[in-house]
C-alpha cells in the first residue's frame, strides 16, 4: 500500500532519523537517572546539560533559562500559571491574550479568570495578525503578562512578536509566546523577539512526541506550579525524559544547521502548491497573512464543499481542515471565523502544511488530487 502523500507537518512532523539515532543509546545502554551521583547518573546528567545548550543556541538563550517539559501545552501552563502564581500577592491580575491562541493558553488564561484574574481577548485583523495599536489600548497598570503566540497552527500567519515584545518592555510588562509552530521554520530569537517566556513543542520540530521546553528570561518571576523534586530548577519536578531530552536537542541542532536550506524549499513547494490550486479551482480563497507567514503553511477555503468532505474524498492527501488537537469535531475554526471569514468560507477550509522531506512529485500529485476531487464534488 503506498501512504498518502502528508501534508500535515504543523500537526506533528516524523522524528528525523539523526534524532532517533541520538535518542537510542539512551533508552538502553546510557539509561541512568541524572540526579544519581554514580557513573550512570553523571553520563545521563551531561547528556542532559548537553541538550539543554543545543536548545538555547537554537533560540539565542542562555543554557539554564532552558527548562524541559513534556510538551508545549505544559510549557504554557507552567508560563501562564506560574506568572499568576508569582504575581499573587502583587496589585497585577490583568492578562491580556489573542482570540486565536491555541486551547494550550486560552484554557489557562480562562482558568486564571475563573480565579479572579482579569484577562483582556485581543481581536486579529482579517489576516489574522494582532494589531499592536489595538493591543496598546487595552493594557493596564496591573497588567503582569501578554501571550501572543508567534505563529499560528492553522493560517501560519506571524505575529508582530518583537513590536510587542518592545512595548511590553517599555511598560513592565512580562511577554510569553508560544512557539511551537515557528521553530524549526523560521529563525527564533528570544533576544531579537524580546521576550520573557517562550514555549517549544519537539513534535513539531522533528523530535518526539512527548517532549517540549520553555525558555524563562533570568529573573523572570515564576512560580512551579507542580511539587516534588528539585529537577529544572525546582520548576518542573519529576525525574526528567534524558533521551527526549537528548532528541529535543538533536532537533534543534538539525534545525539550525538546515534552516538555511528548509526553508526556502518548503516555502518554494507552498507556492507551487497554492499556484496549482489557483489555476484549477474558480473562487479558491486564501486564508493568512500574503507575506508574514509560516514558508510552509497554505490555508484555502475551496468553494461549495466542507473541507473536512473534500479531504475525505482525497485519501491519498493527508491533510487537515485545522488544528490537529481539536479537528475532530465538524465545526468550523475559530481562528476563522476571529479573522472575520464567513461560515461558507470557514467550513471551506482546508490547511496544507509541507514539511523538510516533500518533494516537487509530491506537491505536483498533492495539488491534482484535490483538485479531481473538488470538481467531482461541486458536479454532483
Amino acid at each position: 500500500m503506498t501512504h498518502p502523500i502528508y501534508l500535515d507537518h504543523n500537526a506533528t512532523t516524523p522524528v528525523a532519523p539523526e534524532v532517533a539515532q541520538a535518542i537510542l543509546p539512551f533508552l538502553y545502554e546510557s539509561f541512568g537517572n541524572p540526579s544519581s551521583s554514580h557513573a550512570y547518573g553523571q553520563e545521563a546528567a551531561r547528556a542532559l546539560a548537553h541538550a539543554r545548550g543545543q536548545v538555547a543556541r537554537l533560540i539565542g538563550a542562555e543554557d539554564d533559562e532552558i527548562l524541559f517539559t513534556a510538551n508545549a501545552t505544559e510549557a504554557n501552563n507552567m508560563a501562564l500559571l506560574g506568572v499568576a502564581s508569582a504575581m499573587e500577592n502583587t496589585s497585577r491580575r490583568h492578562m491580556v491574550v489573542s482570540a486565536i491562541e491555541h486551547p494550550a493558553v486560552m484554557q489557562p488564561a480562562l482558568q486564571l479568570r475563573e480565579r479572579g484574574w482579569e484577562v483582556s481577548i485581543v481581536p486579529v485583523d482579517t489576516a489574522g495578525r494582532v494589531v499592536v495599536s489595538s493591543l496598546a489600548e487595552v493594557l493596564r497598570p496591573d497588567t503582569a503578562l501578554i501571550s501572543i503566540m508567534h505563529a499560528n497552527n492553522e493560517v501560519g500567519t506571524i505575529q508582530p512578536i518583537a513590536e510587542i515584545g518592545r512595548l511590553a518592555r517599555a511598560r513592565g510588562i512580562l511577554l510569553h509566546t508560544d512557539a511551537a509552530q515557528s521553530i524549526g521554520k523560521i529563525d527564533v530569537n528570544v533576544q531579537a523577539l524580546g521576550v520573557d517566556l517562550l514555549s517549544i513543542a519537539g513534535h513539531k520540530a522533528y523530535a518526539p512526541k512527548g517532549i517540549g521546553a520553555l525558555y524563562v528570561r533570568r529573573n523572570t518571576p515564576l512560580r512551579s506550579v507542580l511539587f516534588g523534586g528539585e529537577q529544572e530548577r525546582g520548576l518542573r519536578p519529576g525525574t526528567e525524559n534524558v533521551a527526549f531530552s537528548v532528541g529535543l536537542g538533536a532537533a534543534a541542532e538539525l534545525a539550525q544547521n538546515r534552516l538555511s536550506q528548509s526553508g526556502p524549499a518548503m516555502r518554494r513547494h507552498r507556492d507551487a502548491l497554492h499556484a496549482y490550486l489557483s489555476t484549477q479551482i474558480p473562487g479558491l480563497v486564501f486564508n493568512g497573512h500574503p507575506d508574514e507567514r509560516l514558508p510552509n503553511t497554505l490555508n484555502v477555503s475551496f468553494p461549495g464543499v466542507e473541507g473536512a468532505t473534500l479531504l475525505a474524498s482525497v485519501p491519498e492527501v493527508a491533510a487537515s481542515t485545522g488544528s490537529a488537537c481539536h479537528s475532530g469535531r465538524r465545526e468550523v475554526s475559530g481562528v476563522l471565523a476571529a479573522m472575520s471569514k464567513s461560515y461558507e468560507e470557514a467550513s471551506g477550509a482546508v490547511r496544507l502544511s509541507v514539511g523538510r522531506g516533500t518533494t516537487d512529485e509530491e506537491v505536483t500529485r498533492a495539488a491534482q488530487g484535490l483538485i479531481q476531487a473538488w470538481h467531482q464534488l461541486v458536479a454532483t
